[in-house]
């Protein structure tokens, strides 16, 4: 498996209306897509301005495929343009990871 790790900083004081944006135009559509996610969880403690997702993939090829038929739906561009447009969101942190040989995640 494949896991895609997602992290993602807002500007202080806007992350509950980037994830209330992301929740009315962006989450259906992308689930649509890449399946439900592993995790979708907000900091608590530390920087509690950021949250995170992980998407798992059987492989490199079906991340590809999924991802690509994301970004080929218009509906997934036009959340994309409000969220631009929003100015919620200052950083993004990408990291494809895959499972230790002696653990077995959990379906």
């Amino acid at each position: 498996m494949l896991y895609d790790v997602r992290t993602y900083t807002c500007s202080p004081g806007k992350i509950k209306k980037h994830l209330a944006l992301y929740a009315e135009h962006g989450y259906d559509v992308q689930r649509r897509h890449l399946g439900e996610p592993l995790a979708y969880m907000q900091t608590e403690t530390g920087d509690v301005n950021s949250y995170m997702h992980i998407w798992a993939y059987a492989d490199a090829a079906d991340r590809a495929r999924r991802r690509a038929a994301l970004q080929a739906d218009p509906e997934w561009a036009q959340y994309l343009a409000r969220s631009s447009e929003a100015g919620y969101l200052i950083a993004q942190r990408n990291q494809l990871m895959t499972s230790v040989p002696f653990f077995a995640p959990q379906a």
